[in-house]
């Protein structure tokens, strides 16, 4: 048996990393007796596989991993209460909103997610600005930057993985932006973007809010659907200020 939770990552648990968030979640199974399944060899480990990774950092209500159950020992599993088990064994700010079975052939989260929408705020330029900015970037048949890629500076043409770009309104600390952006060939980050807009913006505080996965008709999907036979997720709270 296959199953997929989605969870999120907010407050002063975004400071850990990726890896640190990982352990936790090993951690919690173990509190909470869940029967995973092993990989076979020498140093078996738990089959648990995590989605694209958050910036260490950046809060998220769309965050999900897909864990492999023994299937021998399943029986009499209360699957619908594995949210709240989970989340009462996790540090606060990492909430489990949903859990579901998922075919087993699904394939994984790094492959099959096609975008995110994020949340930012950014500071060094005004709302006015900022329109004029993310118009001429949608505008513009091509926006080239420079990234970094295993020590080597390549240049990359980012316009095609910006899927939509709104400036939303003046908040605490800058302006809200809403954005969503590509993950495949390769992710663009909200660093990356802002700094594509203007090298004078700063990244104030970040929140991815969805992931998606693009269906065979062109429809697309959230890894786990909020629906009512799931645990539905709270309301996103407001952006925490970044001390």
């Amino acid at each position: 048996m296959k199953l997929r939770f989605r969870f999120a990552k907010q407050g002063k648990i975004r400071w850990t990393s990726h890896r640190d968030l990982a352990r936790m979640w090993e951690r919690a199974f173990r509190r909470t007796q869940m029967p995973l399944a092993y990989s076979a060899g020498f140093s078996p480990r738990p089959k648990v596989s995590f989605g694209l990774a958050l910036s260490t950092g950046h809060e998220s209500v769309a965050e999900y991993l897909d864990v492999e159950l023994d299937p021998e020992r399943v029986v009499g599993l209360d699957i619908a209460s594995l949210p709240d088990r989970l989340t009462a064994a996790l540090p606060g700010g990492v909430d489990v909103m949903a859990g579901a079975v998922i075919d087993e052939a699904a394939g994984s989260l790094q492959h099959e997610v096609t975008s995110c929408r994020y949340e930012l705020v950014a500071a060094g330029a005004g709302i006015d600005e900022l329109r004029e900015l993310a118009t001429g970037a949608l505008a513009a048949d091509a926006l080239v930057v420079t990234r970094h890629r295993k020590g080597q500076a390549v240049t990359d043409d980012i316009r095609p993985a910006i899927l939509s770009l709104a400036v939303v309104e003046e908040v605490d600390g800058g302006v809200l932006i809403t954005a969503e952006v590509a993950t495949q060939p390769r992710g663009l980050r909200p660093a990356e973007l802002l700094a594509a807009l203007s090298a004078d913006l700063v990244e104030v505080r970040v929140r991815r809010t969805h992931q998606w996965i693009s269906c065979a008709d062109g429809a697309r999907e959230e890894p786990i659907p909020l629906r009512r036979d799931v645990h539905d997720a709270p309301p996103a709270p407001e952006l925490e200020r970044v001390s």
